[in-house]
């Protein structure tokens, strides 16, 4: 008897085992991808860029299945959902709505949403493996900046509240009709200017370049903490960031109709050389976004301008 209690006992300690060695190696493999997932961002090739973001949702998906809370799959999961809502599916919506095809544009426009909720859902859910009690937190500003500075005071702490609160803030940008929606921006703003706070240089200061969107979301809001922020990210990276020129275009001098510094920022973006490895694909996508937004329609459209003249527009280009 004692032999067969000895055996059952071997053979529970060896199933034990070998489910934590398989649960270790899966979590090294998912550190492993989050640490090489970096490689990504050095692409410029936009159409392979493009299917390989989306190969990598569903990897990151299973990942996530496999080791539910595991905090490297949801990091992952809510950056990779936010990038590919912002940088390929947020490209068809333009494209439709340019093209004058109402229906195509509502069709990418709810892909989009999608998209941005699943980032938002996963980021609440990383998010909540630092600290309880964000729902609660959440009825006013005051509580939920308290919550925040009592609970992440790390700088390590700023990629998951960078990649929670764009997601939130990008989603708005999609729903501008949703009242409720555009009434909670507030709380993605939060989790922007709390990472900014722990880190703001983190992925080449975007989460200033958010924030000074914010504030140029209309002529009538704080425009000139937006220009100052924009100006700060580009001179803090040293212009190569293109993406700050191209907020600083479409949201900023947009919203002033401020036709020549528009069309003089857009073109830096179209014109600019800089191949710095870690920026080439925002760049690339900074690249055909600033192509659009040159376009006749966008601009009148969107920011109630008209091109340049020739002229005009000549003396607009930077010197090269």
């Amino acid at each position: 008897m004692r032999r067969v209690s000895l055996l059952l006992l071997s053979l529970t300690l060896s199933v034990g085992s070998t489910g934590c060695i398989k649960s270790m190696i899966l979590n090294g493999q998912i550190a492993g991808t989050r640490q090489a997932s970096g490689a990504f961002d050095t692409m410029d090739d936009y159409e392979i860029a493009g299917r390989a973001a989306a190969s990598g949702l569903v990897q990151f998906e299973g990942m996530h299945k496999l080791a539910p809370n595991n905090t490297d799959a949801l990091f992952m999961l809510t950056k990779a959902w936010t990038g590919f809502a912002f940088g390929f599916i947020e490209d068809e919506m333009e494209r439709a709505e340019d093209d004058g095809e109402a229906a195509a544009a509502a069709y990418h426009r709810q892909r989009a949403i999608n998209a941005y909720n699943r980032a938002v859902n996963y980021g609440v859910e990383l998010l909540g493996h630092t600290a309880e009690g964000l729902e609660a937190a959440k009825i006013n500003e005051p509580e939920l900046k308290k919550w925040l500075e009592a609970n992440f005071t790390s700088p390590d702490d700023a990629g998951a509240l960078f990649w929670t609160g764009y997601a939130w803030m990008a989603r708005t940008g999609v729903m501008k009709d949703d009242a409720e929606m555009v009434a909670n921006l507030w709380i993605g703003v939060a989790f922007i200017e709390r990472s900014v706070a722990l880190d703001p240089s983190y992925n080449n200061s975007l989460g200033k370049v958010a924030l000074g969107a914010y504030h140029a979301r209309s002529a009538a809001a704080e425009m000139d903490e937006a220009k100052a922020l924009f100006e700060e990210v580009i001179a803090a990276t040293g212009g190569k960031a293109l993406v700050a020129h191209l907020n600083y275009a479409t949201r900023f001098a947009c919203a002033r109709a401020d036709t020549a510094l528009y069309t003089k920022l857009l073109k830096e973006v179209i014109d600019s050389k800089e191949d710095e490895p870690t920026l080439r694909l925002t760049n690339t996508i900074a690249k055909r976004r600033a192509k659009r937004w040159l376009g006749e329609k966008r601009m009148f459209d969107a920011c109630s301008m008209d091109p340049l003249p020739p002229e005009n527009a000549a003396a607009a280009t930077p010197a090269s």
